[in-house]
C-alpha cells in the first residue's frame, strides 16, 4: 500500500489547559509527537502544523474548529491526523500510530 500524505495537526494554546494540570504544554506536546513518530515512521509523507488557539486564524477549517473548542470547552493538546481527530487532551501515541498505519506510512527499516 502507497503512503499518502497526511497532516498531523496539533491545536493547542501557551497556557496548559484548566483541566490537564499537570500535563505537558501543547507546543511540547507537538515536538514531542514529531520526535516520537520519527523514531517509527518514515518522515517524507508526514507534515506537521500547530495552531495556536489563541492566535486569529486564516485558514476556515481552523478557524471552525477553534471556535468550537472554545464553545464546546475541548480538552487540548487536540491531534488530528489529517481530518481525524485522534487525541483530545493527552494524546496516547498507540492511538496515532494506529491511524498513521491506516493511511499507510511505512515503518522505518
Amino acid at each position: 500500500m502507497n503512503a499518502k500524505k497526511v497532516t498531523i495537526t496539533v491545536y493547542g494554546a501557551e497556557q496548559i489547559c484548566a483541566s490537564c494540570v499537570g500535563a505537558p504544554g501543547s507546543k511540547d506536546t507537538y515536538e514531542w509527537l514529531q520526535a516520537a513518530i520519527a523514531r517509527k515512521y518514515v518522515a517524507d509523507p508526514i507534515a506537521y502544523e500547530y495552531i495556536d488557539i489563541n492566535q486569529p486564524q486564516d485558514v476556515d477549517k481552523h478557524k471552525t474548529f477553534v471556535e468550537q473548542i472554545f464553545s464546546e470547552d475541548l480538552f487540548y493538546p487536540i491531534v488530528f491526523v489529517n481530518d481525524d481527530m485522534v487525541a483530545e487532551g493527552i494524546p496516547r501515541l498507540k492511538t496515532i500510530y494506529q491511524s498513521l498505519d491506516k493511511y499507510g506510512v511505512q515503518l522505518q527499516s
